[in-house]
């Protein structure tokens, strides 16, 4: 069926506000005697304190409030309750929160920091996953799962220093590696990666003297951030409202509570409200971070390239604290999907969070899954070679193809791998050219993403000039739902995109939502807008049959005209004749993960240019094909792609968050790399779309699709044009020239 407004390039709804300065985010917000709030932050990875003195600081003039973790033993975390709000008797990290202080001024907030004196014993300290699950390693937490929030797994190492621990296994194992004629066995290592939104954290908090708070964060999260906090300090969610607001960037780093304990407390002890907000230093201190990951990969396969087996164990560096992390199982979902766009009879997967004495790991664009996809593809490229078999040839033998179940099990409605995988290679012209320039490398990736639910609400309003305003209960990080809102409500009701207002609501204004992230805004928001209007139709019902002359049941409902008795009335002429603004909210109960779930595929090939004299690697090109559902705004949905390409980039060549002794060696965007416009290659995206898809009007997901596969496919092609494995990421040029300089004379 043919859409007036769905599938249209249309302009963003909040674009101009953001362009012009009016939107207004956390850090833009001023409150009548606000005061400023700073943090003290430990400069050791392990160290118990001795004893804090706040005598100074206190008397400091203009300071209104000095906490401690002494005084105030609050704990927070989305899922685990882990991380002290201020440290109680121990830090951690590098960065840890130690004391914090308001005042009239930031910079009378910054001098007070400076007259608290803190004596340390430093304790002995782990960064890496193989130092902290060694026999006899020092404990980060002494009783780990003495949290609130912990979690066990019945299969759970006995190892020091485990967060969490998750396994997925299906088929026979020993069967299969039983039929392989040859078993491959790798390593590989992901780094540390920071998010590099463009706004750093902030948040200002007011709590009256009757306990009520309010609460303005750059968090995409209010409702989940109110339960937290009334978790942490033990009031009823009712008596806190979130603001929602603008969010300057986020890819997954401002779903946590991060400082907002912090800002409440200062708020409550002042009696005023406060202001915390993190500067760029801070932000690469403290923030939450994507894990960095050893993935260690056994995989059976017989003479002609096919996979038998599989065995994957995954050890990810949590960091000081699992507060970060939402899910229950504290752990990262990208582990489940080792292989999931391919035949793999039996597979065994081990997935182990870490504890370290470095910062935190949170969610970061498809969690887990760059990190997984990276081993998987690195390693089939290995297996490849040594059989003598193409990369892609290996590939093809092995995709799933309609009727496959995924490696763990998991049956699809549609699966659309293998063509998906044959667009990417023709359009990229790799059969046409791989292997045709000396330095040239070409790189094949795979990846596959559904959407998630959790419940959301929504409230719809027709006023009595016949215009419509959706309120919605999440912001708008980026991802474009606002604009998507718009045409969803304008293809049902027959109206142009623009006269459709959105206004974004207070967790005072409606029940519930999830927040956003997970490709869940555009399915779940849109399936509860959907459900909205429907029920807007249903109290429209009687006034229009009464005007038609007609009964409700004959009546029938295209876009925005109800017709009965041989007539048609309009939206605006029932809203007329309404005695006054029809709303209708909905609150729509959505599974974590939709019954019946489908999934859709991504294949990218990688072309890069590698200078052999320096080992600096020029990313010439990356196609990328996309198995969609129906795409809602074509500009919107090209930019998720090219957005998360150039995001994955980064990942492959540069971000990395390296640590020596558990502190950040970049603490500024000019030492901490991120690509920049010089960066970007040519982005060639090759869509195949379909008529199925689990939101309105069959969409489906886009948002985490592109930037998964494109570390493994850029590091394969490196690895082609220099004829060295890479066993670990970033592809830097000094890494680059050590393994030329330590490679194998390659054949003519």
């Amino acid at each position: 069926m043919a859409h007036k407004f769905v599938g249209q390039r249309t302009s963003r709804m909040e674009g101009p506000d953001k362009v012009t300065g009016a939107a207004r985010y956390a850090a833009d917000y001023v409150l009548p005697g606000m005061a400023w709030g700073r943090i003290l932050r430990s400069p050791y990875p392990h160290a118990r304190i001795v004893s804090i003195d706040t005598t100074a600081a206190r008397a400091l003039p203009g300071v209104v409030a000095v906490v401690t973790g002494k005084d105030f033993p609050y704990y927070a975390g989305r899922a685990i309750r882990d991380h002290a709000v201020l440290a109680v008797d121990t830090v951690r990290f590098v960065g840890d929160r130690v004391a914090a202080v308001a005042a009239q001024t930031r910079d009378i907030a910054e001098l007070a920091l400076s007259l608290i004196e803190v004596e340390y014993e430093e304790l002995p300290a782990v960064f890496d996953v193989d130092a902290a699950l060694a026999p006899g390693a020092p404990r980060v937490h002494e009783q780990p799962k003495s949290y609130a929030g912990a979690f066990s797994h019945p299969q759970e190492p006995a190892l020091p220093n485990v967060c969490a621990y998750m396994r997925w296994q299906h088929g026979d194992l020993d069967a299969g590696f039983a039929a392989a004629d040859r078993v491959f066995e790798h390593t590989f290592r992901t780094p540390t990666e920071h998010h590099g939104y463009i706004e750093p954290h902030a948040v200002l908090a007011r709590v009256d003297a009757d306990g009520h708070a309010e609460v303005w964060a750059s968090n995409k999260s209010p409702y989940m951030l109110r339960a937290q906090l009334a978790a942490c300090f033990g009031v009823e969610p009712a008596s806190i409202k979130l603001h929602n607001l603008h969010i300057g960037g986020d890819f997954g780093g401002k779903g946590s509570q991060m400082e907002a304990p912090v800002a409440y407390l200062l708020a409550r002890e002042a009696k005023r409200p406060v202001k915390l907000v993190m500067s760029y230093t801070e932000e690469l201190m403290a923030a939450n971070a994507r894990h960095a990951a050893r993935i260690d990969i056994k995989t059976g396969v017989r003479k002609d390239g096919t996979i038998t087996a599989m065995q994957v164990d995954l050890k990810f560096n949590g960091g000081a604290y699992g507060a970060y992390k939402p899910l229950p199982s504290l752990n990262l979902h990208g582990a489940d999907q080792a292989a999931s766009c391919y035949r793999v009879p039996a597979i065994d997967i081990h997935s182990t969070i870490v504890y370290t004495n470095t910062l935190p790991g949170g969610h970061m664009r498809s969690p887990g899954c760059p990190q997984t996809m990276f081993a998987v593809e690195a390693q089939f490229d290995l297996i490849a070679r040594a059989l003598g078999m193409d990369p892609a040839a290996f590939r093809i033998k092995n995709v799933l193809r309609e009727g496959d179940a995924s490696p763990t099990g998991v049956h699809w409605p549609t699966v659309r791998a293998a063509q998906t995988l044959e667009a990417a290679l023709r359009e990229s012209g790799y059969h046409e050219r791989h292997g045709k320039e000396p330095n040239v490398g070409f790189g094949i990736a795979m990846y596959e993403r559904g959407v998630v639910g959790g419940d959301s609400s929504c409230r719809i309003e027709l006023a009595t000039d016949g215009k419509i305003t959706v309120l919605l209960p999440i912001g708008d990080p980026g991802q474009g739902t606002f604009t998507a809102v718009q045409q969803f409500v304008a293809e049902a009701l027959g109206m142009p995109p623009a006269e459709v207002g959105i206004r974004i609501a207070d967790t005072d204004g409606l029940p519930f939502d999830f927040g956003v992230g997970g490709c869940r805004t555009t399915y779940a928001i849109g399936q509860t807008v959907m459900n909205a209007v429907a029920a807007l139709r249903e109290k429209l019902t009687p006034i229009a049959a009464k005007a038609l002359g007609c009964d409700a049941q004959a009546l029938s409902w295209d876009r925005g005209c109800a017709s009965g008795n041989g007539r048609d009335i309009s939206l605006v002429d029932l809203a007329a004749r309404a005695d006054g603004p029809v709303t209708a909210q909905v609150y729509e109960k959505l599974g974590l993960f939709p019954d019946n779930a489908d999934t859709n595929f991504t294949a990218q090939v990688a072309e890069v240019q590698v200078d052999p004299e320096t080992g600096q690697v020029h990313v010439r090109r990356i196609t990328s094909a996309h198995d969609v559902g129906t795409i809602v705004n074509p500009e919107a949905h090209q930019g998720q792609i090219e957005g998360g390409m150039l995001m994955g980039l980064g990942f492959a060549l540069m971000s990395e968050h390296r640590m020596q002794d558990g502190q950040p060696l970049a603490l500024h965007l000019g030492d901490y790399k991120i690509p920049c416009i010089v960066d970007i290659p040519e982005l060639k995206t090759v869509l195949l779309e379909r008529p199925q898809g689990p939101g309105p009007f069959n969409c489906g997901p886009i948002a985490e699709a592109a930037n998964v596969p494109a570390p493994a496919a850029i590091a394969n092609a490196v690895a082609d044009a220099i004829g060295a494995p890479i066993m670990q990421l970033p592809v830097s040029a000094e890494r680059v020239y050590d393994l030329l300089q330590t490679r194998p004379a390659r054949a003519a």
